[in-house]
C-alpha cells in the first residue's frame, strides 16, 4: 500500500477511535455513578474509581490554637492561613496537610497524607430503589439514617415497550406494502403520490401536534396507547415509505418477472420475495423508528400526559428529575435502565443497518 494512502488509513481510524472513546466515556461514567454509593457520588466524580492519589486521615489530631477569631489569619506550625482555608486544607509541604474539622472552638485539626486509592464501594441498591418502588433506609454520612421513598420504574418500563413495539410495526408494514407499490406497480397518480410522501419528510413533527390532538380529543383517542401508535406511525411513515422504495427498486428485475410468468401474484411476490430480499432496509429504519420512539418526550407527553398509569420511561424520569434533582444514584441508575432496551436491539440488528442504508441511498 502507498505510503499516502497509509497515512490517510491511520487519519481515518485515529479520528474514528477519538469520536467513539468521546462517545463512550459518558457512557461509562453514567454506569458508575449507578452503582456508586449515595454519598459517594455527591461527594466525588465518578472517575475516581480509577486508582488515583488523594488525601486520607492518619488519625493524628493537633491542638486546636486559642485566642483565635474568624477574621484574623491563623498560624499553625508556621504556616498562616485564614480559617476558610483551613477548613479546606492547607498544604504543609512535607507531605502533610492539616484539615480543621468543625467550629472554631471544638473543632479538631485532622493530619492527612496523600496516597494511592480508588472508590470501589459498588452497590446494586440504586437500582432495586429504582425497580422496587419500596422505601429504603439509607445511612447518611453523620451516622444518621434516612428512610426514602423509591421510584417504581418497572409500570414506566413495561409502558415504554408497549408504546415502542407497536409504533416501529405498524409503519414498517404500511410502508412496505407502499414501497412496493411505489417501485413495482404502474398506477394512475403513482409519482404525484410518492411527491407528495417526499415533501413530507420536511414537514417539522411540531407544526402538526396541534391539529391532531384535537382530532384526538374529538375522537376519544388522547391519553390510549391507539392515539400514540397511530401519531408516530404517522411521522415515522415518509421516512420508510422513501427508504424502502429506493431499496425495493434496486432489487433485480429478473427475479421479479420470473416469478411474473410463473403466475405469481403481486401480493405473492411481495411476500416471498420483496420482504425476505429487504431485510437490511427493514432492519435499518426499524433501529431509527424504535429509537426514537422510545427516547421520545414530546409525543409521549401531549397524546399520553403525565397518568402514572400509561406514562413512558422519558415522562417517568423527567419527573424523577424534578422530585428527586439531587438523588444524582437514582437519576443515573433509571437513565442506564432506559439505555438498556435500545442497546439491545442495535446490536442485534446492526449487521443489517449499513447495507440498509447505502441500499437507500442509491436513488432518491
Amino acid at each position: 500500500m502507498h505510503a499516502s494512502k497509509k497515512r490517510a488509513l491511520w487519519i481515518v481510524n485515529g479520528t474514528l477511535a477519538v469520536i467513539v472513546i468521546l462517545w463512550t466515556i459518558p457512557t461509562i461514567g453514567l454506569l458508575i455513578s449507578s452503582i456508586r454509593q449515595r454519598d459517594d457520588i455527591r461527594s466525588s466524580g465518578w472517575w475516581t474509581v480509577l486508582p488515583h492519589q488523594a488525601w486520607q486521615d492518619t488519625g493524628e489530631r493537633l491542638p486546636i490554637p486559642e485566642g483565635q477569631t474568624r477574621d484574623q489569619p491563623i498560624t499553625i506550625e508556621g504556616k498562616t492561613a485564614t480559617y476558610a482555608e483551613w477548613q479546606q486544607g492547607v498544604d504543609m509541604g512535607d507531605g502533610r496537610r492539616i484539615q480543621w474539622v468543625g467550629n472554631l472552638r471544638l473543632g479538631e485539626l485532622y493530619v492527612l497524607n496523600q496516597n494511592w486509592t480508588a472508590n470501589t464501594d459498588f452497590t446494586l441498591d440504586n437500582y432495586g430503589e429504582v425497580l422496587a418502588g419500596r422505601e429504603f433506609e439509607v445511612r447518611n454520612a453523620d451516622g444518621s439514617s434516612t428512610t426514602v421513598q423509591g421510584a417504581n420504574l418497572v409500570g414506566a418500563f413495561i409502558n415504554s415497550l408497549t408504546v415502542t413495539i407497536p409504533a416501529t410495526i405498524i409503519p414498517i408494514l404500511i410502508a412496505a406494502f407502499a414501497a412496493y407499490g411505489f417501485a413495482w406497480m404502474r398506477f394512475p397518480g403513482r409519482r404525484i403520490l410518492f411527491i407528495g410522501v417526499v415533501a413530507m419528510l420536511v414537514v417539522p413533527l411540531q407544526i402538526a401536534l396541534v391539529p391532531i390532538l384535537r382530532d384526538y380529543v374529538a375522537l376519544g383517542l388522547n391519553g390510549t396507547y391507539l392515539g400514540i401508535w397511530l401519531a408516530h406511525a404517522g411521522f415515522g411513515l415518509p421516512l420508510a415509505i422513501y427508504l424502502f422504495y429506493n431499496y425495493m427498486s434496486n432489487l433485480p428485475r429478473d427475479i421479479l418477472e420470473s416469478a411474473f410468468i410463473d403466475g405469481a401474484s403481486h401480493f405473492t411476490v411481495f411476500i416471498r420475495l420483496i420482504l425476505p430480499l429487504s431485510i437490511p432496509a427493514l432492519a435499518a429504519f426499524a433501529i431509527f423508528q424504535f429509537l426514537w420512539v422510545w427516547n421520545d418526550y414530546l409525543v409521549a407527553l401531549i397524546f399520553l400526559g403525565l397518568n402514572n398509569n400509561i406514562q413512558v420511561m422519558t415522562t417517568q424520569i423527567a419527573g424523577l428529575v424534578g422530585q428527586r434533582g439531587q438523588d444524582w444514584y437514582l437519576l443515573t441508575a433509571g437513565a442506564f435502565i432506559s439505555m438498556i432496551v435500545p442497546l439491545i436491539v442495535f446490536f442485534a440488528l446492526q449487521r443489517y443497518f449499513v447495507k440498509g442504508l447505502m441500499g437507500g441511498s442509491v436513488k432518491g
